[in-house]
């Protein structure tokens, strides 16, 4: 059904034409970015979605995906698929999405699709958005969000966030303060078995997961009468988690499990381009800081009446992160060169204290030997692009460069360590028919290293301890991207991604010493996929109002095992997502009403005595009904998980490792119900 569906929507888009670029204030509206728009949207082709903000905008752009670069090493080149007036964002956790929602709807002029690879911005390609907006007088918006689960947690009525923009002389600004609530849980059954598959304890188990991250952000961009542009992005939050689960045995034991953790982080980020020598230079900065003070405990009570165990766990750990970074670009005829220069200081500092409950019922400490330690990297990277149209229809970009980088850490077993990557890519843009884009992108990539990874570390929920491994490298991969765009005019868009890459010194579970294990590398990995954004406008065939998304992803992997040779997928990682959206905006009113289903599936969690699966049995089906004007408020109320999918999990412990003989088996299924909620959004 859905190929018929695609194979159709693909013949109506050689059918219809019509053109989405509608007129505009030119003297009013910013720079545009350097390159033809592939599509461009005016405020008018919303309209039926009554946006609040530049988010939900950019959410109705047929067959686009928005993609957050927060992973990435340093800033580099690439990074978020969004710009803002041009520019990329120069914020690393303080983030591209949020600053979307911060922009009011009646501030966009429009919203242009872009080929990354067309652009004097090195590092994009694909499908990116360029926001093109104003800012002239003070406005605001603000959203409410409540989320209610019928079974095994606490109401949400915290989360929502409200901001304001306005404008002083040259100098924008947008304040906003946000929280990001959490109120999760589930309850069921455990069964224990033993080696041959005999049931010898159940459990029945209570888990509660709550939290809050508030967060304070403000953003200033100034603009010079020479074409100086200045941004000033910071955000300051103080978030908190605090996890507890009941587990009561009806044969061995009872078990009262508590996680808490309360932080604070900043991040300060910024850049400042201007005129000079006959191009333009960008100077950016940023800094990052994390203090994650992180608390465990575990009570185990036996039905045979044995004195009471049981262990705690208290971790502080200090992130930071500084970045330098200049961007010199410049034009020589149709070409686009850019020299860039960036520098970087990483620095991870831990500190653990593991305690035992001895028979007196007192917590007495007990060595976790490598978990005090500073991991710090300095690391410096110097790139040059070029770019250029080499026909009407084909584009050309093109990096080459390297990085240093030296890893110094403290304590046990510490070393100092330097290397030297080269990096690079080549990107081409091909403009195949008015309707047609492909791109295709070759890179030379190196990976982000967890600091986390060198340091020893226990998990006492989980039940299991990482050896610290000062000998991880980072690891490097060639990187093929394809990318094809199919506009079906008035119907929709359907976007098209494959990938492969091939890596070097992947990091994954491996023994270390005798009976230890932790992260490290792995000699080598391939992992391909693809993926599917889809809209469907049924308007064309007389649905009037109607609209479908459907957005597909699946990933495999190859690795050779280290403890048994044979190759398998990376521990962990997603095999696939999907999900799919119905929306009807009924005509002439301001009701809408929708549905959405979301399944995803992993891989086994694999470590060197115990293997974890995760089964799915079902997706998440929900509904949504939808009033775009209730007193001048879009709301809306949906309910969720309506199949009563439960969350599965089933762990096997060995005896000594992976390719022995099993100990036990704990096979676990929770529901947590239907989940109800609330979005009340507005403007002033």
């Amino acid at each position: 059904m859905t190929v018929r569906l695609l194979a159709s929507a693909a013949l109506a888009g050689l059918l219809w034409s019509p053109s989405f670029v509608l007129a505009q204030d030119a003297a009013d509206a910013p720079p545009p970015a350097t390159a033809a728009p592939l599509r461009s949207f005016d405020p008018v082709y919303f309209d039926r979605f009554a946006p609040r903000t530049a988010l939900d905008m950019v959410r109705q752009i047929p067959g686009f995906s928005i993609s957050e670069g927060e992973d990435r090493r340093g800033l580099g080149q690439a990074g978020s698929n969004v710009l803002i007036n041009g520019e990329r964002f120069s914020g690393k956790s303080n983030d591209v999405v949020s600053e979307l929602g911060r922009i009011g709807a009646s501030n966009v002029i429009r919203i242009e699709l872009l080929d990354g690879a067309t652009l004097n911005l090195p590092g994009l390609t694909g499908q990116v958005v360029n926001i093109v907006s104003k800012v002239d007088s003070l406005t605001g918006q603000f959203r409410w969000s409540p989320r209610v689960r019928f079974r095994r947690t606490d109401p949400q009525f915290l989360d929502g966030e409200v901001s304001v923009s306005g404008k002083a002389g040259k100098i924008a600004y947008t304040l906003s303060l946000s929280n990001d609530s959490f109120r999760n849980g589930n309850a069921g059954t455990e069964r224990v078995l033993d080696a041959t598959g005999l049931v010898t304890d159940r459990r029945y188990e209570e888990l509660y997961v709550n939290g809050d991250q508030p967060r304070l952000a403000a953003g200033l961009k100034y603009t010079g009468d020479s074409g100086q542009i200045g941004n000033l992005n910071l955000s300051l939050e103080r978030p908190w988690t605090r996890i507890t689960e009941q587990s009561d045995g009806e044969v061995v034991r009872d078990r009262d499990y508590l996680e808490s953790e309360k932080e604070y982080n900043y991040e300060i980020g910024g850049d400042y381009l201007f005129p000079l020598w006959g191009g333009n230079l960008k100077l950016i900065g940023l800094r990052r800081f994390e203090h994650s003070p992180f608390f465990t405990r575990i009570f185990l009570d036996f039905e045979d009446l044995r004195p009471r165990e049981g262990n705690s766990l208290a971790t502080v750990i200090d992130e930071t992160e500084t970045i330098a970074r200049a961007e010199y670009g410049w034009k020589a005829g149709k070409a686009d060169w850019q020299f860039s220069l960036e520098g970087a200081i990483n620095t991870l500092d831990t500190r653990a204290d593991l305690a035992l409950l001895d028979s007196s019922g007192t917590f007495v400490p007990i060595p976790l030997p490598g978990s005090d330690a500073v991991v710090e990297e300095k690391r410096a990277e110097i790139g040059l692009s070029y770019g250029r149209p080499l026909s009407p229809t084909l584009t050309l970009q093109t990096s080459l460069g390297g990085e240093y980088s030296q890893i110094v850490q403290s304590g046990a077993g510490g070393l100092t360590r330097s290397f030297i990557r080269p990096k690079g890519f080549v990107a081409l843009a091909w403009k195949a028919t008015p309707r047609l884009d492909l791109s295709l992108r070759a890179q030379r990539d190196v990976g982000q290293l967890n600091f986390f990874d060198f340091v020893a570390s226990a998990d006492l929920g989980a039940e299991n301890q990482n050896s610290g491994n000062p000998d991880l490298v980072p690891q490097q991969s060639w990187n093929i991207d394809f990318q094809a765009t199919q506009n079906l005019g008035a119907l929709g868009s359907i976007n098209a991604k494959a990938f492969v890459n091939f890596v070097e010194d992947i990091v994954d579970q491996v023994p270390i010493g005798l009976t230890g294990e932790a992260p490290g590398n792995i000699d080598s990995a391939t992992i391909w996929g693809l993926s599917l954004d889809s809209t469907f406008k049924m308007d064309v065939i007389g649905w009037t109002g109607v609209r479908f998304d459907i957005d597909y992803t699946y990933r495999k992997s190859s690795v050779p095992d280290p403890l048994t040779g044979i190759r398998r997928r990376i521990s962990g990682e997603t095999i696939h997502e999907f999900s799919a959206e119905f929306r009807y905006d009924i005509p002439g009113g301001d009701w809408a009403v929708g549905a959405n289903y979301f399944d995803f599936s992993r891989a086994d969690e694999v470590r060197l005595s115990q293997l974890a699966e995760f089964p799915i049995n079902g997706g998440d089906l929900g509904f949504y009904v939808e009033n775009k004007n209730v007193a001048g408020l879009t709301v809306r109320l949906g309910m969720s998980n309506l199949i009563g999918t439960n969350e599965a999990f089933r762990r096997t412990f060995f005896v000594d490792r992976r390719n022995g003989p099993v100990a036990f088996v704990e096979d676990r299924d929770r529901f947590f119900g239907p989940v109800v909620s609330l979005d009340i959004n507005g403007s002033f």
